[in-house]
């Protein structure tokens, strides 16, 4: 097995931290800590999150006992959605162990453990055989590899022949000026973000057709906007399990991801394509 990418490392390590954990399950409400569909300003983000998931599942033909591949699939709300809505057999490989006991927990309270196989990875090495997957789903992962030519190639590797391979990840824009976006990769401890080109141009470079591009960068403003508010007004609450430092620097961290979507720096939506 190859030995992960130091951005892998440092978000396992980031995910797997008690702060984070709690965090993300009190704000987002327990399922999904992924962007959300927002309706309106003030919506739920546990219901807005799980709205994406939805949408996503919408563009696809997915067949009963269909192979499904969720990378970085976190809480495993999307892989229990597609378990449970659409009969699917679900492999959630993950990084953080600490989510995945979570998502274990989850998934035996909804009577989905036999459909749904949870396993401690990264997808820069898929510890799964080729051409296994019909479909291979991730939301807002990616980015935490600075090698994400591997992961594609590892996507490649695994998908069967017309294969499907949907995806969301916050992307840097097209046009987005060097050094601009610097708070954002210092928070996250990345050196890079990838953007719409790069993703176009790699899965071109592997044969892929690119089904549909959804642009919704709006719904990254929304999101992180809303995670922001909720951040303030649960934050003597948040105190009781998450250290005071986490909180402030996610405050700030998160006002950076609105503050760059507004400026027109960032990019998110929904990727579709189709192996060769």
């Amino acid at each position: 097995m190859a030995k992960p990418s130091a951005a892998v490392e440092t978000a396992k390590n980031y995910y797997d931290s008690a702060d984070a954990d709690n965090f993300y399950a009190l704000i987002w409400g327990g399922e999904d800590i992924h962007i959300g569909l927002y309706e309106v300003a003030n919506d739920d983000i546990a219901a807005a999150s799980q709205r994406t998931v939805a949408h996503m599942a919408k563009q696809l033909s997915i067949k009963p006992e269909a192979r499904i591949l969720d990378l970085g699939s976190g809480f495993g709300g999307a892989s229990r959605y597609l378990a449970s809505n659409h009969g699917a057999r679900v492999t959630a490989l993950n990084l953080s162990s600490v989510e995945n006991e979570r998502h274990r927990q989850l998934n035996e309270k909804t009577g989905l453990n036999d459909t749904i196989t949870v396993i401690d990875g990264n997808f820069e090495d898929i510890p799964c055989p080729d051409e296994h997957f019909d479909i291979v789903w991730s939301q807002d992962a990616i980015l935490h590899s600075d090698t994400r030519e591997t992961v594609l190639r590892e996507v490649d590797r695994v998908l069967k022949k017309k294969g499907q391979f949907i995806f969301t990840d916050p992307m840097q824009s097209d046009t987005c000026p060097e050094g601009v976006l610097q708070p954002i990769l210092d928070r996250i401890h990345l050196t890079s973000l990838g953007s719409p080109r790069f993703y176009r141009t790699s899965t071109s470079a592997l044969g892929w057709t690119e089904r549909s591009f959804e642009e919704l960068t709006d719904q990254l403003v929304n999101h992180y906007q809303r995670v922001l508010d909720e951040t303030i007004r649960l934050e003597a609450v948040l105190y009781k399990s998450v250290d005071p430092d986490y909180v402030e620097r996610m405050k700030k961290g998160l006002r950076h991801w609105v503050d760059g979507g507004q400026a027109g720096y960032l990019s998110w939506g929904i990727f579709h394509f189709e192996k060769a």
